[in-house]
């Protein structure tokens, strides 16, 4: 029997008025990601636009209590035990490939999880197959969040 290749072209533009909307934003993405077995999401926007809270309505959809996401700026890489595995990364501090390297950022992308990745224009190169959010702050609560790429997998 052939696999059933379940791939879909995505492009969504969303304007939120508030944080709350953000995250319910985020977790929409976050249950298209699962349901699609979608592995990178490159996350792209200013400082203070809503990534966090973004990544909060993601990581939501994955069974992740909201407390327990915050700014990974520090930390670099949340890890989450979920199925599958949840991976919050933040390459905020992260300055050269060698660190890239050497913190193993790569092989999270290619480990079978779900990697969200903040700050992703530090990257090299862009992983193939991964779905691009960019958030655009519009005024104090409200924000413009476009995201675009191709999911969807083999089953």
């Amino acid at each position: 029997m052939m696999p059933c290749l379940r791939r879909v072209e995505l492009y969504m533009r969303v304007v939120t008025g508030s944080p709350e909307e953000t995250e319910n934003t985020g977790y929409r993405i976050g249950n298209l990601l699962k349901a699609y077995a979608t592995r990178t999401v490159l996350l792209y926007g200013d400082l203070g636009a809503g990534k966090t809270t973004l990544i909060k309505g993601i990581a939501l959809a994955f069974g992740i209590p909201k407390r327990d996401i915050g700014s990974a700026s520090f930390v670099i890489v949340a890890e989450y035990d979920t199925i599958p595995r949840f991976y919050h990364i933040d390459l905020y501090r992260v300055e050269t490939e060698e660190d890239m390297e050497a913190l193993g950022i790569w092989e999270y992308m290619d480990s079978g999880g779900v990697a969200v990745i903040e700050w992703a224009e530090r990257l090299s190169e862009m992983p193939e197959g991964a779905v691009t959010v960019r958030i655009n702050y519009q005024d104090e609560n409200s924000r413009e969040i476009i995201i675009e790429g191709a999911i969807g997998d083999r089953l």
